[in-house]
């Protein structure tokens, strides 16, 4: 048998929650990874999933040796036949990017805020390949970053000008640039829309097949891994609970978590959640935009504009959007990442100045409010952010940060805000409730990050919840969760829930209107019916031609399909 390209043994993780205190007895351990061994052949593609916080990018992370100094690491973890462990910091710095790149879930943690994106591909390029000329790092980078849809024309932008997708997108690039022999993606296209996402997973499986490159695929996405991925891993509490050929445990899931998991995927792409029709008795909008449009310009530099002579360009972020929302409505916004979406949202909420247009809440026009009274209009209309990390505070306790709002506003003293956080921490799942509400969001993963914001968001009880990919980074199961949550809060408090997202199944499982956004604009937009069943522009049919989808029917299909 061929010595495998990646091999876990026994690995045991446990992070350094007792700084200062040496380690601890090893029965009382709480070990993040917990005897995980695994096999990843050269070529194979291999799909690691599970609950937020069970151990997937605790793996990933020892396996690049990318831990805190002070984990306790037990096991072995081997690379073409050599010990990663035993490796010297020469040897770590050639691991890291040609030999093995990682994708991080969240961009900006590989992402340097004061540096440009081309800055960036240099930097990599010429550490590890300093023979190439400037011209010759430039060309490469360019094309790598070309071939996940990032214009040239963005070379000189910062991280902050990008849309989230888009970040996603440049850390993509980033680990594709030299070339590695494995590929460690920890939910790399949670934040992409289907059709950049299944163009970078068919460019990562080409590669696989003509290189001889590995992948792990981290991901709570089932429908995703069982299209692209020809093994399966699932993680559960730290332990592994079931590996083996996908398709095998698609079909015949043998642990009791796989199935649940299983489940409560195809639960929401059977969509059990959305009502057949939308009705709505409401005549006068909640929230109503006239003629929005955001326009950025990308001014050049004196030297560029002084020998080209060109005009700076602009970039029609929101170009002339008309819509409206009414109470109780959950009215859906899809688009790829880049269209404007997230721009849109922001612009609603005042965070953002529009160019032109108007935006009425509650019948007031926002556009033209003081500072004072729109501060006032934010107590009704709250955001759950794309990315949890950026919007918590990190030195400030989940409890504290979640109370924050109801103090700055007034509207519970410390005893009442505490009290009302603990009951929220319970409903999105963060239990047991004293322990979280002590921790800092660097001790959380990305999901129990992102449910902290969403606690965060419906504490101050909004008239209007503005969801900018709110559950993107949880698995299937606690998704499954934090929507019917959504859903039980919107009934109970009258809540009207603007949802943005790429996951278009998502949409159909939840909303009762769609708005399909193209390039800035409105190209579609119908009821979730009339979208699926019917879809009339061409942008949208491609959208859901590309949406992959997990039926118990089709997935021995989709097993033959990628033996061919």
């Amino acid at each position: 048998m061929t010595q495998p390209l990646f091999h876990i043994e026994h690995l045991r993780v446990a992070y350094p929650y007792q700084r200062g205190k040496g380690e601890v007895e090893e029965d009382t351990v709480q070990w993040a990874v917990d005897g995980v061994s695994l096999t990843l052949q050269a070529g194979q593609r291999l799909g690691l999933v599970g609950e937020s916080g069970c151990g997937k990018s605790t793996l990933g992370r020892a396996a690049m040796r990318l831990l805190p100094p002070a984990s306790q690491v037990k096991g072995q973890v081997w690379f073409n036949g050599q010990s990663v462990f035993d490796l010297s910091p020469d040897g770590l710095r050639h691991f890291r990017g040609e030999a093995v790149s990682i994708i991080f879930q969240d961009p900006m943690t590989r992402l340097d805020p004061v540096m440009t994106v081309g800055e960036h591909c240099l930097e990599t390029l010429k550490a590890h390949q300093p023979q190439l000329s400037l011209k010759e790092a430039k060309e490469w980078a360019i094309a790598t970053l070309e071939a996940v849809n990032i214009p040239a024309n963005r070379w000189n932008q910062y991280p902050h000008e990008f849309s989230g997708g888009m970040r996603q997108r440049v850390a993509i690039a980033l680990a594709l640039l030299l070339n590695p022999k494995l590929i460690v993606a920890d939910e790399p296209t949670t934040s992409l829309d289907v059709t950049i996402a299944a163009q970078i997973l068919r460019e990562l499986t080409r590669l696989c097949a003509e290189r001889q490159m590995g992948l792990m695929l981290i991901s709570h996405d089932l429908a995703l891994v069982g299209e692209y991925c020809d093994r399966l891993a699932v993680m559960y509490q730290g332990k592994l609970v079931e590996f083996g050929a996908t398709q095998e445990i698609l079909q015949r899931p043998q642990h009791p978590y796989t199935q649940m998991l299983l489940q409560a995927a195809l639960r929401l792409h059977r969509n059990e959640g959305a009502d057949e029709e939308y009705r709505t008795s409401a005549p006068v909008p909640l929230l109503r935009l006239e003629g929005v449009k955001t326009h950025y310009t990308l001014e050049q530099n004196f030297v560029a504009r002084l020998f080209s002579r060109q005009d700076d360009s602009v970039i029609r972020a929101v170009d002339d959007v008309n819509f409206e929302l009414y109470p109780g409505e959950i009215f859906g916004l899809v688009g790829e990442s880049g269209c404007g979406k997230s721009t849109l949202s922001r612009t609603i909420l005042q965070l953002v100045s529009p160019t032109a247009g108007c935006i009425e809440f509650l019948g007031q026009d926002v556009t033209r409010l003081s500072r004072s009274e729109m501060l006032q209009q934010r107590r009704q209309m709250q955001m759950v952010f794309q990315d949890p990390h950026a919007c918590l505070n990190p030195l400030m306790k989940v409890g504290q940060g979640i109370a924050d709002p109801l103090l700055i506003h007034g509207l519970a003293s410390p005893a009442e805000a505490r009290s009302r956080v603990e009951a929220m921490l319970e409903r999105v799942g963060l239990v047991p409730v004293d322990d979280y509400y002590d921790r800092y969001p660097g001790d959380l993963s990305g999901g129990q990050q992102q449910r902290v914001a969403i606690a965060r968001a419906l504490i101050m009880r909004p008239r209007l919840l503005i969801c900018d990919e709110p559950v993107s980074m949880l698995d299937a199961s606690v998704q499954a969760q934090v929507l019917d949550l959504m859903l039980e809060l919107k009934e109970e408090f009258d809540l009207t829930y603007l949802f943005i997202t790429h996951d278009l199944w998502l949409a159909r499982f939840l909303c009762d209107r769609i708005a399909v956004m193209n390039a800035g604009k409105i190209v579609e937009l119908g009821t979730t019916e009339q979208i699926f069943t019917s879809p009339q522009h061409p942008y949208t049919q491609t959208l859901l031609q590309s949406a992959p989808l997990l039926t118990q029917q089709t997935t021995a299909q989709e097993g033959s399909r990628l033996e061919q």
